[in-house]
């Protein structure tokens, strides 16, 4: 006959401080376990994107696109003007409000 398990199974130790390396080390090692046996897709970010040509197809003005989606109006303007490249990040964003504009509006709750 098996022990039952306490009533608090599911319940921390509380013997055990919440916030301790031990317990952070539990964790990771789960996060860890768990993305080992994830399958990995391979995946590049885009080398470069229009970004001019991305606004331009929304219809959106410089001051409206920078607003819309959280970017610097001074950024924009250099990537626009090709003074500056767009950091990796700020390409997928990019690439991403080209494919599905409507879904990044929704995720950062615009309109």
């Amino acid at each position: 006959m098996e022990p039952e398990p306490p009533m608090n199974a599911g319940a921390p130790d509380p013997t055990v401080n919440q916030n301790s390396p031990a317990r952070a080390s539990r964790a990771g090692d789960r996060v860890a376990a768990s993305l080992s046996s994830a399958r990995v897709i391979p995946w590049r970010a885009p080398t470069s994107v229009d970004v001019r040509g991305i606004r331009n197809k929304l219809g959106m003005s410089q001051k409206e696109f920078a607003a819309c989606f959280g970017l610097k109006l001074e950024s924009l303007r250099n990537w626009e003007q090709g003074t500056r490249v767009p950091e990796t990040a700020a390409r997928v964003l990019f690439t991403i409000i080209d494919r599905e504009p409507d879904a990044v509006k929704k995720a950062l709750a615009i309109g």
